[in-house]
């Protein structure tokens, strides 16, 4: 038996061979991650020894090009997480932290756990794209609530009160938004009071036509008494303050652009899917959200049961008992996907507001958890096991269908 321990970094990694009785086969070297010295690696690897199975540590996207090359070869490799790692490397009375060090400690840790190794099986490509591209659509929501919250901070000193009087109702379309398309047209309060009552009502109608939003006279003159009772503390006169208002306009417009190529490009890869349609039937699970959970679930056929899929989430209570002591209260791993879990709390919310009548079984799980007195967070987060559970068995019976 044969450990191949590799540290994995950015550029390069440090690789250590250690036999099954502790000797070192091939001393830590370092190998830069492109394809001639990979392949250089590999050939040295086969050169060494066919029982062999090569130990590494997850690292986001670094350890990928390596697991890519070892695959390809027909090498057994099996990808470590981290905190089990760290916890194997503290075992030891002297804290030496070298990439040299770190190779022959998950060299060894092959070695110590040679029949717990589990092999990695990539997802299917589909799930991988679609996990990426609902990554990129996290981070760039992320960017446009920084941009939202400094548009705000701009419309508080030119159009103070605007943002209550035209909040739009929630859209499956990202690019729809009426207080952006209204600031765009009326940048500043004063470019609403220079003209009269009835000119800003028909101005006002004409425009909200043009946009396809809702005519309302009514409207009109309450962002007409806003106007003359706000109090503006940036003159409409100072270049900037067009310039910037307009610009934080664009901004919020391009966000929600890539936003929305993102779900389109999503939607085409979940469609193909078996499951899409079973996801997307489920309460508090709309266009949205649906394509989320499929992106961040991926193949549920790697789950062996509902209880693995919410360990992955990070909503799993491990046991904690002592003696005579056995814990009642007990508080959630978040040892998972943290991006699961608030895609799965935004369902509950969906779910709490929608008030469901059928199949509403998570629903009503969650209400009952709130009439016992538990905090709402809490009842939701409970109604998420449950509505997991119920997501991995309507899955697997999709593809046992198919």
């Amino acid at each position: 038996m044969l450990s191949v321990g590799i540290d994995v970094s950015k550029e390069k990694s440090t690789v250590c061979v250690v036999s099954s009785v502790g000797k070192m086969v091939l001393k830590p070297i370092e190998v830069f991650n492109n394809e001639n010295e990979l392949e250089a690696l590999c050939q040295k690897l086969c050169n060494i020894g066919e029982d062999l199975r090569v130990v590494m540590e997850a690292t986001g996207t670094y350890h990928l090009p390596l697991i890519k090359k070892l695959k390809e070869h027909g090498f057994f490799i099996s990808v470590i997480n981290p905190l089990l790692m760290k916890k194997y490397a503290s075992a030891t009375l002297r804290k030496v932290k070298t990439d040299k060090m770190d190779a022959l400690k998950i060299a060894n840790y092959g070695i110590d756990n040679w029949h717990k190794l589990v092999e990695y099986q990539p997802q299917k490509e589909i799930y991988e794209e679609l996990r990426f591209l609902g990554r990129q659509y996290s981070h760039y929501i992320k960017v446009k609530v920084d941009i939202k919250l400094s548009f705000i901070s701009i419309l508080d000193r030119t159009m103070p009160g605007i943002k209550k009087l035209l909040t739009s109702k929630h859209t499956e379309n990202p690019t729809k938004d009426k207080l952006s398309d209204f600031v765009e047209r009326y940048w500043h309060y004063d470019n609403i009071t220079k003209l009269s009552e009835e000119e800003f009502v028909s101005d006002y109608c004409k425009w909200a036509k043009e946009k396809r939003y809702a005519a309302s006279a009514a409207k009109a003159k309450s962002i007409y008494q806003a106007a003359k009772a706000g109090i503006s503390t940036l003159s409409s006169s100072a270049a900037s303050t067009k310039m910037l208002t307009l610009e934080a306009v664009r901004a919020l417009r391009e966000i929600n652009k890539t936003l929305l190529t993102i779900l389109t490009e999503m939607k085409k890869l979940a469609i193909t899917l078996p499951e899409y349609n079973t996801v997307l039937a489920m309460n508090g699970v709309g266009a949205v959200l649906s394509l989320r959970l499929i992106a961040e679930i991926g193949d549920v056929n790697r789950f062996h049961s509902g209880s693995a899929l919410i360990a992955y989430a990070g909503l799993d209570a491990p046991p904690f008992e002592s003696g005579n002591f056995a814990a009642q209260k007990r508080s959630i791993s978040k040892r998972g996907s943290s991006l699961l879990r608030k895609t799965g709390y935004e369902v509950m919310k969906c779910l709490k507001s929608a008030k469901p009548t059928k199949d509403a079984a998570v629903y009503d799980y969650m209400i009952k958890k709130e009439r016992e007195g538990k905090p709402k967070k809490v009842a939701k987060i409970a109604a998420l096991n449950k509505f997991l559970r119920i997501y991995f068995a309507r899955v697997k019976e999709t593809y046992s269908a198919a």
